[in-house]
């Protein structure tokens, strides 16, 4: 049986092998560490002379617009934060475009909005896909200039898995402040410990080291933890290692031993349902009885009006919606086919009754199959989207 040594190795091997790389560089080290832009281009070029495409989400247009204008604290304020991000956004363009010198960059500015719609999410695909063929490396950042807690992805290890799944990539690798995982926050203990390999994230959630948020972001090992999460759903592998040393991202794509390697233990979902899954944000909730439940899971059916125990939040139809078990276990997420109103008026009752209930029907089901995710498994009640989000 092979060790944890041997295994960590053989798959560090098949990192090596990846030809489409997503990389996102935090804030705390761009603020910080001002020639970082320039090491992580030296090691985009390296990665492009062997034959890989990449892409980069850049943190750093708040911390960039605190420098410009001299605020020593990251303001709470919305506002206050899009009039920084507006600053800082076209200083960040500007370092990177000086670093590559030769090598055409783009900026992308992005919006949770932008990926909710279908749309609008296969036509941010194409466009990566245009520009990485044509050479140019895309610089990708959230538009904070605009965004507001509905449209926020929230922070840019999120928009970079969100990312490498939109743009198909084949690893991410997240280059942060701190060099992986560790088994205790190494900057209270010096005996702490990285975890070269990881291939059970939520159990990695519960023994997590590392220094929580500053003020210079907003993320956090957690936060990379939950993005893992979002990139393993897509099948893509995850390193989160440090950006602090020149020639880091080269070596972790080269395999060497460097960070923690985040292994996906599942089966790759399909694009529509990892959209549904770890991109719409849920608009509303439904209980659902233990008949609906085990139709869900067992029987992979659509939802029915009849199954439906409780209607929570207001929703339009074709928005994301969250179904709960009769436990309070989120079971799975869909695209409703009534709104709240409806759904509140119909639920319990037959399809064959939605006629008389409403005066017309668009539809037998609430939720069909088709526009369904299912997260919860046979075995486990609770479920886990990361994990059981398979796309029955």
């Amino acid at each position: 049986m092979p060790s944890d040594r041997d295994e960590n190795e053989v798959l560090r091997n098949k990192i090596s092998r990846s030809s489409r790389v997503a990389v996102k560089v935090g804030s705390s080290v761009l603020a910080r560490e001002p020639e970082t832009f320039n090491r992580v281009i030296k090691d985009i070029f390296e990665l492009r002379r062997a034959g890989k495409s990449v892409v980069l989400v850049s943190s750093g247009a708040i911390a960039l617009g605190m420098q410009r204008l001299n605020v020593k604290d990251r303001p709470k304020v919305i506002p206050e934060l899009q009039a920084l991000a507006a600053v800082g956004q076209s200083i960040l363009m500007r370092k990177w475009q000086e670093a590559a010198v030769q090598l055409p960059v783009a900026q992308v500015l992005l919006t949770h909005a932008d990926l909710s719609d279908r749309g609008r999410y296969l036509n941010a695909r194409h466009a990566l896909k245009v520009l990485t063929d044509m050479g140019v490396l895309p610089i990708i950042n959230e538009n904070d200039t605009v965004a507001v807690d509905e449209i926020k992805f929230g922070d840019n290890d999120t928009l970079s898995a969100m990312v490498a799944g939109l743009w198909e990539a084949e690893a991410l690798v997240i280059l942060s402040d701190i060099d992986g995982l560790f088994d205790a926050d190494p900057n209270l203990n010096p005996h702490a410990e990285r975890i070269p390999l990881v291939t059970d994230v939520e159990k990695a959630k519960k023994r997590a080291g590392g220094p929580r948020t500053g003020t210079l972001g907003t993320g956090g090992m957690i936060t990379k933890l939950n993005a893992v999460d979002i990139a393993h759903a897509q099948n893509i592998p995850v390193i989160i290692t440090t950006g602090a040393y020149a020639g880091q991202l080269a070596a972790a794509i080269r395999g060497d031993d460097v960070g923690t390697l985040f292994w996906p233990d599942q089966e790759k979902i399909s694009d529509k349902k990892h959209w549904l899954a770890n991109v719409l944000k849920s608009k509303g909730k439904v209980h659902v009885d233990d008949g609906a439940r085990a139709a869900l899971i067992r029987g992979k059916r659509s939802l029915l009006p009849a199954g439906v125990r409780k209607v929570e939040g207001k929703f339009d139809v074709g928005d994301a919606i969250d179904i709960y078990g009769p436990q309070g276990d989120l079971i799975a997420r869909g695209l409703v086919g009534y709104d709240s109103r409806e759904a509140t008026m119909i639920m319990g009752k037959q399809s064959a009754q939605i006629i008389e209930l409403l005066g017309y029907r668009s539809a037998d089901e609430l939720v069909h199959r088709d526009d369904l995710v299912v997260f919860a498994s046979n075995k486990d009640k609770k479920g886990s989207k990361a994990k059981e989000a398979k796309g029955e």
